[in-house]
């Protein structure tokens, strides 16, 4: 009996002796073990056969489903990732040690996801995978997966930088908001839009629903988004919903609000997370019930155009009602006055013609256009139109070359690419006309 005892004591002492080791099955960061292990043997050899046989054997191929998802999301592909090993050796050097904190913090995310179940009872569950990506995503979403992009999320002010291009220039004032001190809030982000409906692909819907995601996870955790973008928004937000309201229309300009380098006035990339901020946070405000007000954030259904109107006209953000603002949008625009050769729709266009001249109601910027097949398809288009495009002098005319046929009918469809120097498109227009003899 004596000895039953003491080995049960043994047992005892030795479990409570045994190292903690992190169970967490909802924080998997097995992505940044297997980067480091091919990394490595990346860059001990030369051979870019066998750099991309390190790649493939080590990382790719032992991918979680958030490795898989990170990379099927930002279209990653083996050769940026060579590439990337290759040509920037001080940032991978900065950056190792802070991407082997990943397995530290999993307890930090679970609290702030159990903050954001207190605002939103009926969270549903969702995994999040930290990886290693090239460049395009700090962190992301698949169906019910948090995908984290390690090199960019976990680097600091401290994090080298100078081997960047200037395509990757916008991390530099990225990283010197220290985006490692801000982990729990982007991963109650990305957790947010495991909740939310899919995206319409509209300007209004794509910043409405990262605003959603920023600003309940701001609420869920009771503190400032660390986001630059939100604070200069707030500081900015008169004219800054100005511009908005002229531009949301056209989804050219999408990269000026979101996901993007392209110029603003501003200066500053992806306004459009304070856009839809102060949409919610308007909508917010005016609630009486808040959980039901968040509940209504999340569960938007984009594919519902009279329910996102009804939103966001009840948050009273805009200036005027969206009808109005888009009518103002629609008369602003340019339109083709004509053609100089011959009268649209004519149906005895001489065939010796060998180009085509349209002119606009406004100078166009003299640099964007934009030419398609008309509904009869591709045989109803113009040879000879590739060399020889020209703009007029004052960029209120555009020339295209054409070689045609006698007694053939032809389509061209001048699209909405064309645009002013404020990014304001034309109204498409169809040229068809038919050739004599």
């Amino acid at each position: 009996m004596k000895q039953t005892f003491m080995l049960l004591v043994t047992v005892l002492l030795l479990s409570q002796c045994k190292p903690q080791i992190n169970v967490n099955r909802n924080v998997i960061t097995a992505d940044i073990t297997n980067f480091w292990e091919a990394y490595d043997k990346i860059v001990s050899t030369q051979d870019s056969t066998l750099q991309f046989q390190f790649l493939d054997s080590l990382y790719l191929q032992k991918a979680t489903a958030g490795l898989k998802g990170i990379i099927q999301a930002r279209n990653y592909t083996p050769q940026e990732y060579v590439y990337a090993i290759n040509n920037y050796p001080k940032f991978w050097t900065s950056i190792r040690e802070n991407t082997l904190l990943a397995d530290k913090v999993s307890s930090d995310l679970e609290n702030g996801i159990e903050k954001l179940r207190g605002v939103y009872p009926q969270l549903k569950p969702a995994k999040i995978y930290f990886t290693i990506g090239a460049f395009r995503t700090g962190g992301t979403t698949i169906d019910s997966l948090v995908l984290i992009g390690a090199e960019i999320s976990l680097a600091d002010s401290a994090t080298e930088t100078r081997e960047f291009p200037d395509n990757l220039s916008h991390l530099r004032s990225h990283f010197a908001t220290n985006p490692k001190e801000h982990l729990v809030f982007l991963n109650v982000h990305e957790y947010v839009h495991t909740q939310q409906n899919p995206r319409v692909f509209n300007i209004l819907s794509l910043v409405l629903y990262e605003g959603v995601a920023e600003f309940v996870a701001a609420k869920a955790l009771e503190i400032n988004s660390p986001n630059p973008q939100i604070a200069y928004g707030m500081a900015n937000a008169k004219r800054m919903r100005e511009v908005f309201e002229t531009e949301m229309f056209y989804h050219n300009n999408l990269y000026k609000w979101l996901d993007g380098n392209a110029p603003n006035e501003f200066g500053m990339r992806d306004l459009g997370y304070a856009v839809g901020y102060q949409i919610c946070e308007r909508y917010y405000e005016q609630a009486e019930d808040k959980k039901a007000a968040i509940r209504k954030m999340i569960e938007l259904d984009y594919t519902n155009e009279a329910e996102i109107e009804a939103f966001v006209r009840k948050s009273g953000y805009f200036s005027q009602p969206l009808d109005t603002l888009y009518q103002t949008f629609e008369n602003r625009r340019p339109v083709v006055t004509g053609i100089m050769q011959f009268e649209n729709h004519s149906s005895h266009v001489s065939p010796n013609i060998t180009e085509i001249t349209i002119t606009f109601s406004q100078p166009l910027n003299g640099h964007n256009t934009g030419v398609d097949f008309g509904e009869l398809g591709q045989d109803a288009f113009p040879k000879g139109t590739i060399n020889g495009r020209r703009w007029g002098d004052d960029n209120s005319s555009w020339t295209i070359p054409v070689v045609l046929e006698p007694n053939k009918e032809y389509q061209l469809y001048i699209t909405n690419n064309f645009r002013t120097e404020e990014s304001i498109p034309l109204k498409p227009y169809l040229i068809a006309f038919r050739t004599g003899n």
